[in-house]
Parts: structure tokens; sequence; C-alpha cells
């Protein structure tokens, strides 16, 4: 009695340990980065809710205005008023209840102590923290995915209509919040039909045909629009075909590789300090402590069922695996990192179920004050005084240009950084307000701004010539404005003119990767002689 209650009291105090380190973990790879600059993504959300998803400079990019996401900043806006917390708001919320999902998916998969292990898995992975603080959908989509699959599980375990109707109604939200989670439902689908294949569940065929019925039905008008907008798929590509390397990269196996070699060495040191001594490890030894032999997952005397390893290991893979094969298939990749968030639960989740293998249920609160504390050592950013969201940060640039007192008649050449920005969509006289300038209406800049395209064209050109040999004749000065490949792409083109040969630049900042070249003409020794004496 004595001892259980022991047990007891040393169980309380880890868990108020454990939602302590908790505390400060979000406090720190979370809510403090709320307050950075948007990056250019979260710069189309404040676009599409200031002027609404019927704007029609957003015809050139239809696929980002189809997410019922922008319903959440939007009343965001409403309450808080426009600020960079009042938009990431919403998405700080759903990662919070997404780590609650995921320690009852960790509980009933794995073992009834493995919640607090995958939830900080879950933190221990950059691409999870990164939608906490995010104003995209990527965060409600991970939120939604996980609990899809919790219902899913909850419904085929108990047979249960309420979970079913959950079940059907977070499966039908999913690709309504981003088309790119297709994947998902193959998942969904596979794990409904080995259990009902394994007898691992009461469910009949009937029951679960009729409810993945009526998930389709729901889906059938995201369906059209998927396939309208997979036509013009090839426009909208702003990475490569992955190559097998990406592939793997992208899988995010350290954590489950290194869970499996820590395990490994605790193991070892207990297998060493027992022989040599037979009163066992006290203190750190103590800690590390772990029975050689192999255990049980779910609970003493079940081993853990097929379908259970096959939805961790599809959660974990499903995804990447999904838009690889799509992205060569279809030769239009979609292998965007953002877009395998919604699997990184399942990395968590595979590094659990490996560390179960390989240790006594009562170890798991200590493995886990272990991980804990990898999580704050190595992801806490102490040595960055206040870190931010994104490498991006076009308002202190939008502030160092207006700061430069340029006045209203010099011009400031402003590349678009959206790849839509070419013609014919692109031309120099578009409309601001615009999708493809969407920064110069958050973060206004008080200077005339000329409208480049995203990178080099005929028209592009041929608009930059005229722009050297009638605008610069008035004015001394001008600026480069925009991402940084896009900058360094016009600043070259820009420094091969002969009309600017006595002109000088240089660069203001640093703002991450959103760069700032100014040129001025010289008015001292110029370029050209500059090079005759360097040579």
């Amino acid at each position: 009695m004595a001892e259980t209650s022991s047990r007891e009291a040393e169980g309380i105090s880890l868990n108020v340990l454990f939602s302590l380190l908790l505390a400060i973990a979000v406090v720190l790879l979370w809510i403090v980065p709320l307050t950075s600059s948007f990056w250019i993504d979260e710069i189309v959300s404040a676009f599409i809710i200031r002027n609404g998803g019927d704007h029609p400079s957003l015809a050139v990019a239809p696929q980002v205005v189809e997410s019922i996401y922008y319903a959440l900043p939007s009343a965001s806006e409403k309450l808080f008023g426009f600020s960079e917390i009042a938009y990431r708001l919403p998405s700080l919320l759903a990662m919070g209840v997404a780590l609650f999902l995921i320690t009852r998916i960790a509980i009933r998969l794995i073992h009834p102590q493995a919640g607090w292990f995958a939830l900080f898995g879950c933190l221990a992975l950059g691409g999870f923290n990164y939608q906490a603080a995010d104003a995209r959908p990527y965060a409600l989509g991970t939120c939604v995915a996980a609990a899809g699959i919790l219902f899913l599980i909850r419904w085929l375990d108990e047979g249960r209509w309420q979970d079913a109707t959950l079940f059907a109604l977070f499966a039908a939200l999913l690709w309504r919040v981003h088309l790119i989670y297709w994947p998902i439902y193959i998942v969904f689908l596979l794990y409904a039909i080995l259990r009902r294949v394994w007898g691992e569940t009461r469910v009949g065929w009937l029951p679960l045909a009729g409810v993945f019925l009526l998930i389709t039905v729901a889906l059938i008008p995201v369906l059209l629009t998927a396939v309208s907008i997979l036509q013009e798929a090839g426009s909208h590509v702003i990475v490569p075909v992955p190559t097998l390397r990406a592939f793997v990269n992208s899988l995010k196996a350290g954590l489950v590789v290194g869970c499996f070699a820590g395990i490994g060495v605790c193991r070892w040191l207990a297998v060493t300090s027992a022989e040599k001594t037979d009163t066992g490890a006290t203190g750190l030894r103590s800690l590390l402590r772990f029975p050689a032999r192999k255990t049980q997952i779910a609970e003493e005397g079940k081993s853990p069922s097929k379908s259970a390893i096959f939805l961790v290991l599809a959660y974990w893979l499903g995804q990447p695996l999904a838009l690889f094969v799509f992205s060569h298939l279809t030769g239009n990749s979609v292998y965007v990192s953002r877009y395998l968030y919604v699997a990184l639960p399942g990395v968590a989740l595979t590094a659990a179920l490996c560390v179960a293998y390989y240790q006594e249920p009562q170890y798991w609160k200590k493995v886990t004050l272990l991980l804990a504390a990898v999580v704050l050592l190595n992801s806490g950013a102490w040595g960055d005084g206040w870190p931010r969201h994104d490498f991006s940060d076009w308002r202190s640039a939008a502030r160092a240009i207006n700061q430069l007192k340029l006045g209203a008649d010099t011009p400031v050449v402003c590349p678009s950084p959206f790849i839509e920005a070419n013609p014919p969509d692109w031309s120099p006289s578009y409309s601001l307000p615009g999708f493809l300038y969407g920064h110069l209406q958050i973060y206004p800049i008080e200077s005339r701004p000329y409208l480049f395209p995203f990178e080099y064209s005929r028209e592009g050109e041929e608009y930059a010539l005229s722009f050297v040999r009638e605008e610069l004749q008035r004015s001394g000065r001008f600026v480069v404005y925009g991402g940084a490949k896009n900058v360094r792409d016009w600043t070259k083109w820009f420094g091969r003119r002969p009309e600017l040969a006595d002109w000088q630049e240089y660069n203001v900042g640093p703002f991450g990767n959103v760069e700032i070249v100014v040129f001025e003409k010289s008015r001292g020794i110029s370029k050209k002689q500059k090079l005759q004496l360097a040579n």
C-alpha cells in the first residue's frame, strides 16, 4: 500500500513537472514568435481577409482562396484588431488542441502512458512548432487531421455512432482546409478496411461503407474545384520534382532514430550496471535503468495490433509518399515542406512506438523526462534573445525604406515575390492593391513603387529599359526591394547597364531573405574608374 502511494505521488509530481516544461516550451517555441513580421504567405492571408476572396487579382492563383481557414483570422481581427498576433492566434489555439488529440491517439494506440512522450516528440520537430505561429491553414489542417484519426479509432474500437459522426464531420472538413490534404483520406480508408479484414473491429462492412459514402458525397464540391485547379497546376509550381534524397530528408527520421538509439544506450547501461552490483543503480543510474527484456505496448499481456502499427506508420509516411509519387507522375511538383507538416505527428508517434518495444511500462515517465529536457535544450533558441517566426522580415524592411525618407518621387523597383507575376498576368500597369504585390498593402512604403515581374522576361526587360532611360533621368537615386533572389537578379541586371556605369549601390539590412539595394549616382570616382584602377 505504501509503495503504491509512493508511486502515485511520484507520478503526480512528474505530471506537474511535465506541465511546467510544456508551458516553457510553448512560450519559447510558440508564443514568443507571434509578434514577428509576416512572411510572404501570411501576407497573402492578410490580403485575402482585407480584400475578400473574390478580389479580381486573386484569379491568377485560385488555389490560395480555397480554404475555410480564413474565417478564423478574420474573426480574430474583428475581436482584436489587425496585428500579427491577432492573425496567428487561431493557429496557436489549433496547435494546442492538436497536441491534446495526439496524446489521446498515443494513449489508444501505443500505451496509456505514452501521451506525454508523443507530445514532447511533436515539440522536438521544428515544422510542428512553426505552424503554431503561422497565419496559414497548416495548423488547422494538423488539428483536423488528428481529430479525424482519433474519432475513427474510437469508432472502430467502440462502435459508437457519436464517434462515427465526429469522424465524418472532421473528414469532410479536412480537404476544405487545404486541397493538398487528399492523401490523408487514403490513410483513413485503408485503416478502416484493414481493421475489418483483420477482425479488429465490431463495426460491419455496411456501416463502414455508409460513413465513407457520406464523406465522399460531402467532398464532391471540393473534388470538382480541385480538378479544375489541377488543369493549371504547372503555373504554380515553386519547387523541382523531388529526388529520393529529398524524400528521405523530408521524413524527419532523426527523432525516430535518436529515440531508438537512446533507448539502446540506456539498456546497455542498465545491463552494465546490473553486472556490477546486485543492489541496483541510484541517482542518474536509476533514471537510466531499463530492464533488458522487450515488453508489450498497449497494456501488459497484450501485444500491439497490426492495425495500430499500420496507422502510426501510415500517419507518418502517407502524405510524403503520396505527394512524392504524384509529383513524379504529373511532373508538377507539390513537394513543399509545409505541405508535409500534417504528417509530423506520425513521426512522434512512430518514435513512441519504437521506444515502447524496449522499455518497461513504469519507465515511460523517465524517458519522457529525458526527451523533454532534450527538446528544451535543443529547440529553445537560447542564443536568440527574441526568436522570430520566419526568416523573412517584410515589416522591418518596409520600415527601413520609409526611414530613408526617399520622397514620393524616388522610384522603388518592386519585383513581385510570387511566381505567378509573369506575362500575361503581369504588366507594368498592374492595378494596386493586388495579390501579386500584397506586401505593399500590408506593409506600405511611402515612396512610389515600380512593379517588376517575378523573373526575367522579354516584356519585363523592355519595361526595365524604359525605366532606366526615362525615369532615372529625373532621379539620382532608386531602390530595389523584394525577395532576396528577385532583388539580386534585378540588381545584377541594373549593374550591367552602361547608363548606370557611374552609379554606386549598397545594401540596407539585413532583413532575412528580404533585401533592399539602393542605387545612387556617384559623386566621386565612378564604377568604371574603380574597375580600371583594380585592373
